[in-house]
């Protein structure tokens, strides 16, 4: 080596809290503007559902007016500047209405579909993996629930428990634990064949742990694809509750009751009580439907090749 020359320094590893994550961040958000483009359906639906989530949490702030205000002067006034989605026959704000109607359906929706969820996963993944008798006796029990409309049981177990937010996070649960249960047994019945379970069981694995550690993390994707579709269909449980008078109770701002009561009475004279609150119902479940069809499309290895 030459005189007066300096050796080479080796490179500083970059730390692992710093630049590193850079890189990783935009490797997602290349992946996520991916998909959006070749699902563009789902990219807006998700954009509809996000919208609807910020409305309900921010409803205190978006609304213009509390939604139980009456102004009786202006009441079954059209969309104006003032009122953009027009008022009740009580003088009411429709919009802080519809708004605050987002925060009820969220705050139903989301707790129902968790415990529903999750029972559903927990009787799924047991019944699908220990089989035999026990997977018999359950599978009939969630046959006969899902035999009875969801509109009918809902009603039947209202009337046992009576009306009330509560009640009605209760019986939507209860309505979607046989829907996950089903989905959930049929992918464990194909996991549990894998060779990874049978190495499991070779080096002394319990079934507990075989089914909460290797057989779980497997069945999550179609688990998330259902909750996409439950959310939706929570939603238009509670509206049809409410528009029966027996789920949220008034003057609490419901999409449903918003149809039964103002909408019902007086849609000759204010179509737009009743237009409002059924548009804000449709977007937001087909929203949720199409997520669900876009989720399951992303995830299903047996649908990549057809993309």
């Amino acid at each position: 080596m030459a005189t007066g020359s300096t050796p080479r320094q080796p490179e500083e590893a970059v730390p692992a809290n710093g630049l590193a994550r850079a890189p990783r961040r935009a490797g997602y958000m290349a992946r996520l503007a991916r998909v959006a483009m070749n699902k563009p359906v789902g990219a807006v639906s998700a954009v509809v559902i996000v919208v609807m989530v910020l409305s309900g949490v921010f409803a205190d702030f978006i609304s213009p007016f509390d939604p139980l205000e009456a102004h009786v002067r202006d009441r079954l006034q059209g969309p104006s500047l003032t009122y953009w989605m027009g008022t009740d026959n009580l003088g009411r704000d429709v919009f802080s209405r519809v708004v605050h109607g987002a925060r009820i359906s969220l705050l139903i929706a989301i707790p129902a579909v968790i415990l529903g969820v999750g029972a559903g996963s927990i009787i799924g993944i047991i019944s699908g993996y220990l089989g035999g008798w026990f997977d018999l006796l359950v599978q009939r029990v969630l046959d006969a629930s899902q035999a009875i409309p969801s509109l009918i049981l809902a009603l039947a177990v209202i009337a046992v428990l009576g009306a009330g937010i509560d009640k009605v996070i209760y019986v939507i649960a209860f309505i979607a634990v046989p829907w996950n249960g089903r989905v959930v047994r049929g992918s464990v019945l194909s996991i549990k064949e894998n060779q990874y379970i049978d190495a499991a069981r070779s080096v002394g694995a319990g079934n507990l742990r075989i089914m909460f550690r290797h057989i779980l993390p497997n069945v999550v994707a179609p688990i998330l694809v259902l909750v996409s579709v439950l959310l939706g269909a929570a939603i238009i449980i509670e509206a049809s509750l409410s528009f029966l008078g027996l789920g949220v109770p008034p003057p609490e701002p419901s999409w449903g009751g918003m149809l039964s009561r103002e909408g019902r009475a007086y849609m000759e004279r204010a179509p737009t009580l009743a237009l409002f609150p059924g548009l804000a119902i449709s977007v937001v479940v087909l929203a949720f439907n199409l997520l669900g069809d876009t989720l399951r499309d992303i995830w299903d290895p047996r649908l990549r090749g057809s993309q």
